[in-house]
This record gives C-alpha cells, sequence and structure tokens, in this order.
C-alpha cells in the first residue's frame, strides 16, 4: 500500500500536517513514538517497520524442486522419507518444513514426540492421524496444527501412497 500513497494523503490519512511530514522525509524532525504508530497506520504496515533493515535480511531458504536434502531425523521412523525443503533461524524461530514420504513398507507410528508447533498438508493418500486421545481421519487437502510436546503420529495407512508436508516451529534460546 505504501507505494500507491502520496505524500499528502499519507499526511491526511495519518492525522499529520503535510509540513510536518515533510520535515519527517527531510530528517529535519525526528518523530515521536505516536507520530510513527499514525504514519504506521496510514501505510497500513506495522510500526516495527521503520525499524528493520530490510537490505540486510538473511532469512530466505530457496531448494528447488526434487532438490532437498534427504535425511535421517532423530526419532526417524524405518521407511519415511525425510525430504528436508531448507530450514530458516530468524530471530529465535527456527523453521524446518519437510516432505514426508511414507514408502511402500511404512508402518504405522503414534509416538512421536519433541517441542515445537507442527503443521502437516497432507498431499496424497489417506490416513487416521492420532495426536494425544483424539484419532482424525485425514486425506489429500487436509491439514493438521498442533503443539508437538504431545505424543502424535500415523496410525493407521487408509490408502496410498502417503506424502505431507510437515513444518516443524520450535524457539531458539
Amino acid at each position: 500500500m505504501a507505494a500507491d500513497v502520496s505524500g499528502g494523503a499519507l499526511a491526511k490519512g495519518s492525522g499529520i500536517s503535510s509540513s510536518m511530514l515533510s520535515r519527517i522525509e527531510r530528517g529535519l524532525v525526528s518523530p515521536s513514538v505516536e507520530t510513527l504508530e499514525r504514519l504506521a497506520n496510514g501505510l497500513g504496515v506495522p510500526a516495527s517497520r521503520f525499524f528493520s533493515d530490510q537490505a540486510r535480511r538473511t532469512d530466505f531458504c530457496h531448494v528447488r524442486a526434487g532438490q532437498g536434502v534427504v535425511v535421517d531425523r532423530v526419532g526417524a521412523v524405518s521407511d519415511y522419507r525425510y525430504e528436508l525443503l531448507g530450514h530458516l533461524l530468524s530471530g529465535n524461530l527456527f523453521v524446518e518444513p519437510y516432505l514426508v514420504t511414507l514408502l511402500p513398507d511404512a508402518d504405522p507410528y503414534v509416538t512421536f514426540q519433541h517441542p515445537g508447533l507442527k503443521f502437516l498438508y497432507f498431499l496424497s493418500g489417506e490416513v487416521s492421524y492420532r495426536y494425544g486421545a483424539k484419532v482424525v481421519s485425514v486425506r489429500a487437502g487436509d491439514s493438521l496444527l498442533f503443539e508437538a510436546t504431545a505424543l502424535h503420529g500415523i496410525e493407521a495407512i487408509r490408502g496410498g501412497p502417503v506424502s505431507y508436508l510437515s513444518v516443524v516451529f520450535t524457539l531458539r534460546e
């Protein structure tokens, strides 16, 4: 939205004078926190945008199709293939996206348990998925989001082949 707003419209929408906006833009005055909040609201962006160094951002990862790294994950189950699609550490948030494919001899496994949040998006197949005491039927196009410290996993494979995107979010100290 910021690129589509004129100075006059921004001043009016932010509730500050055009002359004050001009002085801020030229570095003649330092705006108060309240004025920055008004400008952010006028631009439709969070006030934190004014304090981030967008040019130095390095929290970006691109993995081409089929180029993810096949990994042996701690706690991985036999015949569950994990392809790491990248990883990202932004601040204290660590994100690991995996493409999980159940190979033909894969068995159900319901005792996964680890720190963080987990998001699953099923690409193919149909399974019964257990989370603690709950069991849900899941098929292609369905998603799950949960706190991963509870026991969880595939309780039954109803139809294959089964593949899903698994994204694990953890906080790092």
